[in-house]
């Protein structure tokens, strides 16, 4: 089972809102989308750009280097769902936002 880590609380992070967060020594991107809160890795596929300091608009995420979007909830890229980046575990305790790395996580 994945251990979560608290990374802030739902308040540093309102609707429509992400930034990167750390998560055991890993950068995550971390999002608010309309109260559901989604993580993702936080490095473009394409040239490693920072997902986290992206342009949101509703699910999906615009890296700032290049323009390549992912859609937060799944990881895929609507251009090509061939091209995926992982997603990561995401729980409200209170109100704290805990993100968990995956199993297979790199």
């Amino acid at each position: 089972m994945p251990e979560f880590v608290t990374v802030a609380t739902v308040e540093d992070f309102p609707p429509g809102t992400g930034r990167t967060v750390e998560v055991q020594g890993v950068w995550i991107a971390l999002f608010n989308v309309d109260g559901s809160f989604y993580a993702v890795d936080n490095t473009c596929p394409h040239a490693g750009g920072p997902l986290g300091e992206g342009h949101l608009e509703g699910h999906v995420i615009e890296c700032p280097w290049h323009g390549w979007r992912f859609n937060v909830q799944t990881g895929e890229r609507p251009e090509n769902p061939n091209i995926t980046i992982a997603c990561c575990p995401v729980r409200i305790e209170g109100n704290q936002v805990q993100v968990a790395l995956p199993e297979n996580f790199t």
